[in-house]
């Protein structure tokens, strides 16, 4: 996909290959090794690269080529399914969760992020606190 994008701004094959394994963090040595040629052959092609892209550095053609790698979209998915979960308020201080452990189960009081230290109403009047929790 990246390399497409690329060609199409008038970058060969091979400079697409180059301008995508940089863009993915690979450095010069890395990606000489990767397409078996040299680190000066590398350096060649990416001031071939800023010349045609129109960037100035390394930093600048990765963070033209970041919206066409394919991770950033996926990532954006991610955080949009985590959001409803993130939304949900905390109705109670206490949960009880079932834990397996071997052939039976183990009930646990689950104690949400962020409100250790109040008092949950224990019996003796003492918080969570270094409960171990």
């Amino acid at each position: 996909m990246l390399r497409d994008i690329l060609i199409q701004k008038g970058l060969s094959n091979r400079e697409a290959e180059v301008a995508e394994l940089v863009s993915k963090g690979l450095s010069n040595k890395e990606v000489a090794n990767q397409l078996f040629v040299t680190e000066k052959t590398v350096k060649f092609h990416l001031t071939n690269i800023y010349k045609k892209m129109n960037v100035k550095s390394r930093a600048q053609l990765i963070v033209w080529c970041l919206p066409h790698l394919g991770f950033v979209e996926s990532e954006a998915r991610v955080e949009a399914a985590a959001a409803p979960v993130a939304a949900t308020p905390v109705n109670t201080l206490n949960t009880t969760a079932t834990i397996p452990a071997g052939n039976t189960t183990v009930a646990q009081t689950i104690i949400p992020m962020g409100i250790r230290g109040i008092d949950t109403g224990n019996r003796n009047g003492s918080s969570d606190v270094g409960a171990g929790i």
